[in-house]
């Protein structure tokens, strides 16, 4: 990551023994991650903690030496493991006091449910002293806003139907007006076809010019990936500066540059056969329905895909896809001849205007040392030609079909790009 600015620093902390088991996962930090990153704040620390009020309390007490901000999720409800409270009031050395308005609205909410409040409920009630009480409509754990010795402190129920309105209503409005006034604007390049040493190198000597933008460039499972953020003393202004990046990037890297602001593999190919009203068809071995899935995630895909088969054995190969039986005999199913042959059988059975196959071993065993793990034949065909290339990709069964559906996706947004004469 390069940094050109310095931008005030958040530590997220996830609440709940259930976050600590494989059924349950903290989703809450990448949401305000996102949320935080635009305005200018940079999280530096995720922590997932226990239903234990003195390890959360040393947790908070770390968090406010570290950060300016400090954000908790869960542990808000009425029962005896839920202790964010106590522990943020002892880390602030303050009391929880009780408030008969808050009471009152939580009783309020279960007689409009027609039910009785239980008196254990009245627990939410209390709050550290001194803190905003954060109203929900959504549930009966309010939250929090607290300044102490120059730091704020959100507390936030764990439901992100709760957390997430609370947050953009009550707190990043005053968030960004402590936020020295400026504006911050995000963008995501994706690139396909190098690696990130490669990325960097290319362009280094253009994002290094560029005091008011933070550039990170990270490698994703298939892809390179170069996050942008720009700050200005207006949106206009910094989305004018990272208009003016990211074309410079885009004309440095080429046709590697799939994507300008963040969109998939998919949804670029998906927008290039929308535009040119065309139709693509695929066939699948190894992958095993990966790319027809990637496709049809795409709303409106209807338009331009047509169909999809899975033959994944020799036998449909050659009865789905019309492969010639003497070909898979003399070259075997993962060849680039075999590759060919399905993707031109798949256009003609569909009629559409593109096909594109993939067949290979994905492991983690079947391999041999003609043939290793990894072996991958990409197929493509139009009505101009027919033809395939090999890969020999890194990774476990799920990395190597994934991978090897990005790369079929990204030859046929290739060629398209070169039959419309955009290379």
């Amino acid at each position: 990551m390069i940094t050109f600015f310095r931008m005030q620093k958040a530590e997220i902390i996830a609440v709940g023994s259930e976050l600590l088991t494989p059924e349950k996962i903290d989703t809450n930090s990448l949401w305000f991650t996102q949320k935080l990153n635009e305005i200018g704040v940079q999280v530096i620390l995720k922590t997932v903690v226990g239903d234990d009020v003195d390890l959360l309390k040393e947790v908070v007490d770390l968090a406010l030496k570290r950060s300016d901000l400090v954000i908790l999720t869960g542990g808000l409800g009425p029962t005896e493991d839920d202790v964010t409270r106590q522990a943020v009031s002892k880390a602030l050395n303050k009391r929880l006091v009780f408030d008969e308005r808050v009471a009152k609205q939580i009783e309020e909410k279960f007689t409009r449910m027609n039910r009785q409040m239980p008196e254990i409920n009245r627990r939410q009630a209390y709050i550290v002293e001194g803190a905003r009480v954060l109203e929900n409509p959504n549930g009966t754990a309010v939250g929090m806003f607290i300044e102490s010795n120059g730091k704020k402190i959100v507390v936030l129920p764990g439901p992100p139907r709760e957390n997430q309105p609370m947050f953009e209503n009550d707190v990043l409005p005053c968030l960004k007006d402590q936020v020295n006034g400026m504006i911050f604007r995000r963008r995501l390049l994706r690139v396909s076809g190098m690696g990130e040493s490669a990325v960097d190198e290319a362009i280094a000597s253009i994002y290094s010019k560029y005091k008011d933008v933070q550039t990170s460039i990270l490698f994703n499972r298939s892809e390179i990936e170069i996050y942008l953020t720009a700050k200005g003393k207006s949106q206009e202004e910094a989305d004018k500066t990272l208009e003016k990046l990211t074309s410079e990037i885009a004309e440095r890297l080429g046709i590697a540059v799939f994507a300008l602001n963040g969109e998939t593999m998919e949804e670029v190919v998906g927008r290039l056969l929308k535009e040119r009203k065309e139709t693509l068809a695929v066939a699948e071995s190894c992958t095993g329905g990966l790319i027809g899935a990637r496709i049809t995630d795409v709303a409106g895909s209807s338009e331009y895909f047509l169909q999809a088969v899975v033959a994944y054995s020799n036998e449909a190969k050659i009865k789905m896809l019309d492969v010639p039986e003497g070909l898979i005999k003399r070259h075997g199913a993962v060849s680039a001849e075999v590759a060919e042959a399905m993707a031109l059988g798949i256009r003609k059975k569909a009629g559409s205007d593109y096909g594109i196959s993939v067949t290979g071993i994905a492991g983690p065993s079947g391999g041999t040392e003609e043939k290793p793990v990894g072996l991958v034949f990409i197929g493509y065909s139009d009505n101009m030609e027919t033809k395939s290339f090999k890969m020999i990709l890194p990774g476990d069964r799920y990395l190597i079909r994934w991978r090897a559906s990005q790369a079929a996706l990204d030859y046929l947004r290739r060629k398209i790009l070169y039959k419309g004469g955009s290379l």
